[in-house]
């Protein structure tokens, strides 16, 4: 009776470490590529959902039955190289991220990994590359393929030919026409060519399946006041329906380092980042800024606020790279970046942003908001503050909302915030120019919470400065997504029952009153007022104003849920109906006047 063969001696060990359990659309992406292995295929999932382990089992799964012999990764920043490097060394797959236009393939390597700007730079170099061998390319963040005319026809240049090309992409879509080079676009029935890929996972299909965290967006107005250059001062609220030019520099104003609106959100988002830091110990911060200028100053502002020491990331630093691992590696607080660094951003702790940027594309903003829900354990949430701005809020509520690249659809520009091509060299400069004219002088802006975006939905809960309401912010980080839209609406319930119960027995205070005025002859009669105390008189009319102020918010939100409207458009109409200057320059007696007004409604 013949012995069986020891499978050690039948079966050669596998060199890759390729057969790791992958999640459900990554399985079902892995299956669909090598049914038919076509020469291209384009994976879109939302950031976080593990784009990068797919396409490394593609490779290893090709490099393993000899379908190619090299693979190539191309990566839009020199720190996602690394990233990439380092992930592929943890399978098995030696790719080298030192490789430049003046260098040879070192023979000992599985393949590079380079940038779409050293490949337009020498097409024909990394033609020749990855003819020399069977090669697979992959496509890291594709849409960037079409960011400048000549890394478009490089690229397509220099991988034409190669056996198989993967496409990876988070956000397949563009703000202008520039086609992106191999990408499959149809006809949509309407004149247009949209972008289709081969295999979808949204952040909807992810937040369902836990696989990213859910995104609390917070919200935040109030009062901005700016002069012109004939001296003339202006005010406006941010997120009333303004003109371009208002939402311009009331957004500006509320972003400016100097004034009151960008600390005291800082502060907030500071004190968000302590209550989540009970639950998760590492969780961190990042700070989206629109230059180095003023994310030098946002960084200056945390030091005050922050126990740890704060990291400054810019773009045209050539230890950024090296910074954002240390950042990753660390438990410290606060990061501060310039805009778009963030898309080479990958630290997995993060847990609380601010969008202090004036950017406001789809593109970046999906991008941006990426950098906070990759999930690594069950029941974590993140955190964004942003101005209450139309623009970024449309783009909040439909974070779940799945695109394409349309291609001959006329494009709307973004009228409501700062000319986004303007700034997109902010990167490479000191300090930005002033989008505005020269004579535009900030004067400061308040800061006021407006309300909280989850999920699509909106709840507006007036303002959570108070006592009562300091936990509002401090939601437990041990929660579905389910779960945090319950707690949201239980929690919104309460407050304006509680309100109506305030309301009620404000108004039978004042029937008392009348009432006791009628029986001792007494109906016309000014209402009795509080004396002020002898050490509050000298702030007794500032104190007085800012109750006020805060009643007529607090109203607004009461309306606002009532009746479904904006806060912004409320505040609009009750001014142009009541007339007068904008909220912040009321004085008590029109105050008094709009909020009468709205009890009417």
């Amino acid at each position: 009776m013949s012995r069986p063969v020891s499978n050690s001696v039948s079966r050669n060990p596998r060199r890759f470490a390729n057969n790791g359990k992958l999640r459900a659309w990554q399985q079902a992406a892995l299956d669909k590529f090598l049914a038919k292995k076509p020469q291209d295929f384009m994976a879109v999932a939302t950031p976080g959902a593990g784009k990068t382990t797919f396409a490394l089992r593609i490779a290893t799964e090709l490099m393993e039955d000899r379908t190619v012999e090299r693979v190539i990764v191309v990566v839009p920043t020199e720190h996602l190289k690394i990233q990439w490097s380092q992930s592929a060394a943890r399978v098995g797959l030696a790719l080298d991220p030192h490789f430049s236009n003046s260098s040879a393939v070192n023979p000992a390597m599985d393949g590079i990994v380079v940038t779409y700007a050293q490949v337009g730079m020498h097409p024909f170099k990394h033609r020749a590359v990855a003819s020399a061998r069977r090669t697979l390319v992959i496509l890291d963040e594709i849409h960037h393929a079409g960011d400048a005319k000549s890394w478009g026809d490089g690229v397509r240049e220099a991988y034409d030919d190669v056996e198989h090309r993967l496409a990876l992409t988070g956000t397949p879509f563009r703000s202008d026409d520039s086609q992106i080079p191999f990408v499959r676009y149809e006809q949509d029935g309407e004149g247009h060519l949209v972008s289709r890929s081969d295999h979808a996972y949204n952040y909807g299909d992810a937040l369902r399946d836990g696989v990213v965290r859910p995104v609390v967006f917070l919200s935040y107005s109030g009062e901005a006041r700016w002069r012109d250059s004939a001296g003339e001062e202006y005010a406006a609220r941010l997120g009333d329906i303004l003109n371009p030019e208002q939402t311009a520099r009331a957004w500006k104003t509320a972003l400016d380092p100097k004034g009151e609106w960008i600390p005291a959100v800082l502060q907030a988002a500071h004190t968000r980042l302590m209550q989540m830091r009970r639950n998760m110990p590492d969780a961190g911060g990042l700070v989206l800024a629109t230059d180095t200028q003023t994310a030098r100053a946002y960084a200056k502002i945390l030091k005050q606020i922050s126990s740890t020491p704060v990291s400054v990331i810019l773009s045209d630093d050539p230890g950024s790279s090296d910074r954002i691992e240390e950042f990753s590696k660390s438990t410290d607080e606060w990061m501060v970046a310039v805009r778009m660094v963030s898309e080479g951003v990958d630290v997995p702790r993060l847990a609380v942003g601010v969008y202090a940027t004036s950017a406001s594309t789809p593109l970046f903003f999906a991008q941006a908001i990426g950098r906070f829900v990759r999930s690594r354990m069950p029941g974590e949430t993140a955190s964004v503050f942003l101005p209450s701005v139309p623009v970024l809020l449309g783009l909040a509520e439909n974070m779940e909302k799945e695109r394409n690249h349309v291609l001959g659809e006329e494009k709307s520009p973004d009228k409501e915030g700062w000319d986004d091509e303007l700034l997109a060299e902010a990167n490479s400069k000191k300090s930005e120019p002033d989008m505005l004219e020269p004579s535009y002088e900030a004067l400061g802006a308040e800061a006021e919470f407006s309300g909280l975006l989850f999920n699509g939905s909106q709840f507006n809960t007036g303002d959570i400065t108070e006592d009562v309401d300091a936990d509002f912010l401090g939601i437990p980080g041990l929660l579905d997504a389910d779960q945090v839209k319950d707690l949201l609406r239980k929690k919104q319930s309460e407050e304006l029952d509680r309100r109506e119960a305030e309301e009620k027995a404000r108004r039978a205070a004042e029937a008392a009153e009348e009432q006791r005025r009628k029986l001792y002859g007494m109906q016309y009669a000014p209402k009795r007022r509080e004396e002020p105390a002898n050490n509050q008189e000298s702030t007794g009319v500032v104190d007085e104003i800012g109750n006020l102020r805060k009643e007529l918010n607090t109203v607004v939100s009461i309306t606002a849920q009532r009746t479904g409207r904006p806060h912004g458009a409320i505040h609009t109409e009750v001014r142009k109906a009541c007339g007068g200057p904008p909220t912040a320059l009321c004085d008590a007696e029109q105050l008094r006047q709009r909020i009468e007004y709205l009890r009417k409604w």
